[in-house]
């Protein structure tokens, strides 16, 4: 592919990229893994994040983050995975990454504590967003404190390490708790729906029946580490077409009748309409 042809297909992609606010499809890319950073970028996923944590080992740290700086000179644009606040190589991640054109922002791995935000969010200037990555018990219990921290964009789910510290399995039950603080603690601090950790497996059933899952508990995005896994989430975390066709019915007749609050569930049913009105205006989806 030349140059020019790829440009073009990146500033298209770009165009139509879904917002971090609203963004369902969060997609972890190895940063020792270049070649699969335009893949991504010019894929189905909302977002991506160039992962400089988890997926590297120790000693191949500095070869990662010469990669996605290599990859930001060359005009890519994503957000970072950094290493934890009690790691040199967090000190290391955030010198390499301040001011860097393309960095949409930072997501900060195993966030226990409100200061790991906001000495994250000052470290990088001030205006670099920053998502806590709460992936413990600790992190879950301090989740209301750590959504309000300055600097804090969005909350997000380590599902896998949460299991690890805890010992729950991997269901919707055990996992309604941790789901269910996130979300009060997002609502609390004025923040969007936060993001579900990963779905590993590669069945596209298990993944829908998981993204199900996090949307009724009233979580709005989800991680993934596969490069078809974002069209499954992007579908199952929107408004579907009959979804809607109720709202916009619904609001009109609403809207026709003095917008009178009849009984009690009118206005459960009124907050939700108004809601799949927004995403279904976000992402593009006409009623059926």
């Amino acid at each position: 592919m030349s140059e020019a042809t790829h440009a073009e297909r990146r500033t298209a992609r770009e165009s139509r990229r879904v917002g971090g606010h609203d963004a369902r499809s969060w997609q972890l890319v190895n940063a020792l893994r270049p070649d699969d950073f335009d893949p991504a970028e010019l894929g189905r996923a909302d977002q991506i994040i160039l992962d400089l944590e988890d997926a590297v080992d120790e000693s191949r740290k500095d070869e990662a983050r010469r990669n996605v700086l290599d990859w930001f000179a060359g005009g890519g644009r994503a957000w970072v995975r950094i290493n934890d606040v009690t790691t040199t190589d967090w000190e290391r991640d955030l010198v390499a990454l301040t001011g860097v054109d393309g960095v949409r922002g930072v997501i900060l791995a195993k966030t226990e504590a409100p200061a790991q935000v906001t000495d994250t969010f000052h470290r990088l200037g001030g205006h670099t967003a920053v998502i806590p990555l709460i992936e413990s018990a600790l992190g879950i219990e301090e989740a209301v404190a750590i959504g309000r921290a300055p600097g804090a964009y969005r909350l997000a789910f380590g599902s896998g390490d949460y299991r690890r510290d805890t010992g729950a399995e991997s269901n919707a039950l055990a996992m309604a708790y941790p789901r269910t603080k996130l979300v009060l603690a997002s609502r609390i601090g004025g923040l969007p729906g936060p993001i579900d950790g990963p779905t590993p497996y590669g069945v596209h059933a298990v993944l829908r029946e998981a993204a199900a899952d996090a949307v009724a508990m009233g979580m709005t995005g989800k991680l993934c580490l596969d490069l078809e896994h974002p069209a499954v989430i992007n579908e199952s975390m929107s408004p579907s077409p009959s979804d809607v066709a109720w709202a916009l019915e619904f609001l009109a007749e609403f809207e026709a009748g003095g917008r009178v609050i009849r009984d009690g569930s009118d206005k459960p049913r009124l907050g939700r309409a108004e809601k799949i009105r927004e995403r279904s205006q976000v992402f593009g989806i006409e009623p059926a």
